[in-house]
């Protein structure tokens, strides 16, 4: 029984790193019809907060659907966050929670220790 064990997981790993493999290095998982918005997340991705800063503010400029406006919101907030800029960051999280307040983090973004915290007392606000 062990034995099938190890080989499953070793089909299992090498599944997972063909899939890997399978992406274009540096290739963002993100997709959106607007390439302002797309260029942003790759930008900050790839940690260029100021190029990201520029492209997330001229999506908002084209104009977005609701889901994408959130979106913006939180790639900047996490810009801000980073960037010690606590007080946007904040505000970047209360439009977004303005637009949707059910948005929620992703779990593996949720538990970031700059963001996280602050996200958490702004959604606080929007479950009273």
């Amino acid at each position: 029984m062990t034995n099938i064990r190890v080989m499953l997981a070793a089909i299992l790993v090498a599944l997972l790193l063909s899939a890997c493999g399978a992406m274009k290095p540096g290739a963002s998982l993100f997709q959106s019809s607007n390439k302002d918005l797309a260029s942003g997340v790759k930008s900050y991705e790839d940690g260029d907060y100021k190029t990201a800063l520029v492209a997330l503010k001229k999506a908002q400029d084209a104009g977005l659907n609701k889901n994408d406006q959130v979106l913006v919101f939180k790639y900047l907030a996490f810009i801000h966050c980073v960037s010690g800029q606590e007080t946007q960051c904040r505000e970047e999280f209360r439009q977004a929670l303005a637009i949707n307040p059910a948005f929620e983090l992703k779990p593996e973004e949720a538990g970031h220790p700059v963001w996280g915290p602050v996200f958490r007392g702004e959604k606080a606000k929007y479950a009273k």
